[in-house]
């Protein structure tokens, strides 16, 4: 099982890029989490480009989330938000409307801020958005405050809560991919 992983900063060492890392060192055992790191190269999404052939940019991230099983969204906060580029990217992803790559896609969204809150407010502005766009997104969020302290950029998260808070929201995902392949099955012939 293949599960896309997107962080919201375009920083190489943001916290939600180690948050990301934590996540592959706990992924179930039929898990394989493979990072996007393409969003710096989406240009803003523009309607009028709709028209022609999508920038190469925009097909690289189409076709990683359409490869993808499920999706996990690593966001920061930005002025109470989720960052421009993270929005600019979904904007992309959810056309065209009807067939986007990510309707009916488990997606579950965490985030790591160095304020109290750990992004709180971003996860629910992302977990509205790609709703909207019609992925299944998981009613599940993973606030790490004070990312600072409890992000190490090698050995992960620092708490054994948040460790075990991250586990059982990645089983969850993993369940709900487990689940779709289920009743994708064909019926046995008799």
């Amino acid at each position: 099982m293949r599960v896309l992983a997107i962080a919201g900063s375009l920083r190489r060492d943001s916290h939600n890029r180690a948050l990301l890392r934590a996540a592959a060192r706990l992924v179930p055992e039929d898990v394989e989490l493979v990072e996007f790191d393409g969003l710096k190269a989406i240009p803003a999404f523009d309607e009028d480009d709709e028209a022609g052939t999508a920038p190469a940019s925009v097909t690289a991230l189409r076709e990683a989330i359409a490869d993808a099983d499920a999706v996990l969204v690593a966001t920061p906060e930005y002025n109470s938000s989720i960052p421009g580029v993270l929005k600019n990217a979904l904007d992309w992803a959810s056309r065209p409307a009807a067939t986007n790559v990510l309707r009916n896609k488990p997606v579950a969204v965490i985030g790591a801020s160095t304020g109290m809150f750990g992004a709180v407010w971003a996860q629910a502005e992302a977990r509205k958005v790609l709703a909207a766009i019609g992925a299944r997104v998981l009613d599940r969020e993973l606030p790490v405050a004070r990312a600072h302290e409890q992000l190490h950029p090698e050995h992960g998260l620092a708490d054994a809560d948040l460790v075990a808070a991250l586990e059982e929201l990645l089983e969850a995902l993993a369940a709900e991919v487990r689940r779709d392949r289920q009743t994708q099955e064909p019926a046995p012939v008799r």
